[in-house]
């Protein structure tokens, strides 16, 4: 995976994306895949998992993802605001996608966790994701690329080494570099080791966003786009918690 990756670059045709949306999936098992009520139309469900650190940008990344601002976060730490608690919103978009030739519609399952510190994130992530997780989303902040480090052993602690294959990295607070007059390319070939490694670790490649008032509902879309097309290219396949791993 290039660390070249960014949102920019990755301007997928519908037609291009109805053909990720064709493969055959049946034989993978765990279908997410459904029928819409009386309409007839195919919904595709994936549940999508928020990683990171204090302040990274968790709730935002999730609001982008549902379009709203149903994510709040929690108390504040030392006068630094913290979720303290899982908190899972969902959202369907109508006709989103085409699969197959017919419009089918994305459900979005979007889980923020707490800081990664916070113990048993097992029970957590199996309680409100039992089909598994589809995609990981791992959120660092850009201008703070020295702050997790530990990011990849928690996540590969929670489900193994394919996590690799489900996952993308989003960089938040990306109007830091227009102030710092760093382009995205720059920016990831000056990063820190461990920022860089993780780029090139991830499937789903990097994606950057901002902060401005409006990045939400401008930026949820792409985003969006990349989630769908990564997850296609697992046969939207789910990973699961290793339970075994925490003796549960």
């Amino acid at each position: 995976m290039s660390l070249f990756n960014v949102a920019g670059d990755q301007r997928t045709s519908s037609r291009v994306q109805e053909k990720f949306l064709d493969m055959e999936h049946g034989r993978y098992g765990n279908n997410p895949f459904g029928t819409l009520g009386d309409s007839g139309r195919n919904v595709l469900a994936l549940n999508v998992l928020l990683l990171g650190d204090r302040q990274s940008g968790r709730s935002s990344v999730g609001n982008a993802l549902i379009g709203g601002e149903d994510f709040q976060t929690g108390a504040c730490v030392s006068d630094v605001s913290v979720t303290t608690d899982y908190q899972r919103r969902s959202r369907n978009f109508q006709r989103y996608f085409r699969r197959q030739g017919a419009e089918s519609d994305l459900t979005l399952r979007v889980v923020d966790t707490p800081p990664a510190a916070v113990p048993r994130p097992q029970s957590g992530v199996q309680e409100l994701c039992p089909e598994g997780v589809h995609v990981l989303v791992l959120i660092v902040r850009a201008d703070r690329p020295h702050g997790d480090t530990h990011l990849e052993e928690q996540v590969e602690t929670l489900f193994g080494p394919e996590w690799r294959r489900h996952a993308l990295l989003v960089l938040t607070y990306a109007d830091w570099l227009k102030e710092a007059g760093l382009h995205q390319s720059v920016y990831l070939t000056q990063a820190s080791d461990w920022l860089r490694a993780l780029a090139e670790e991830v499937e789903g490649g990097v994606f950057f966003l901002d902060n401005s008032c409006d990045w939400p509902s401008i930026r949820g879309r792409p985003l969006r786009d990349r989630l769908l097309r990564l997850s296609a290219s697992n046969h939207h396949r789910a990973l699961t918690v290793r339970t075994s791993h925490f003796g549960l």
